[in-house]
């Protein structure tokens, strides 16, 4: 029998994640195909992986849903990331679909990828223990391929400044 999980700390979802679970962040590109299979762990409910922060450069956590993207005060760089935001599928997808479930999918037709590679994202990655952090154009290895390692989740998109 499958578990669902929706913790509220990244430390809980390292640790399932640690333990095999699928993560899932919104569904949008998963549910289509049909309900997953094995333990799943919604990320969705991790207040660390959500929002948008300025510091150094800035950091959209990576379970941003599309609309707060849309929605958001961005400089104007960010402008074509706002415009794919809102015209990725419809109100529904973009309230639940999050960026880092668009860039862990890596489906050709990412409306997200292509502004961030312009922009020269980073993503970072955490498992227990430890956090690395890549470019994006080498997490993404090929159609529906990415550098994510067993026991990892991507906790935000890093743009610099």
């Amino acid at each position: 029998m499958s578990a669902y999980a929706r913790p509220t700390d990244l430390a809980t979802a390292l640790e399932l994640v640690r333990q095999g679970h699928h993560v899932l962040a919104g569904g949008t590109d998963v549910y289509p195909g049909g309900v997953p299979s094995g333990d799943v762990l919604d990320v969705t409910g991790v207040a660390d992986l959500r929002g948008i922060a300025r510091g150094d450069g800035l950091r959209i956590g990576a379970a941003t849903t599309w609309t707060d993207i849309a929605e958001a005060r961005l400089p104007p760089a960010l402008a074509a990331l706002q415009q794919a935001a809102r015209q990725i599928g419809g109100r529904q997808i973009q309230n639940a679909g999050t960026i880092g479930g668009n860039l862990c999918n890596a489906s050709p037709a990412a409306d997200g990828i292509p502004p961030l590679l312009v922009l020269e994202a980073e993503v970072e990655l955490a498992a227990t223990g430890t956090v690395r952090r890549l470019p994006l154009s080498r997490f993404l290895q090929g159609p529906r391929r990415v550098d994510l390692r067993q026991g990892e989740i991507m906790t935000a998109i890093v743009i610099p400044e």
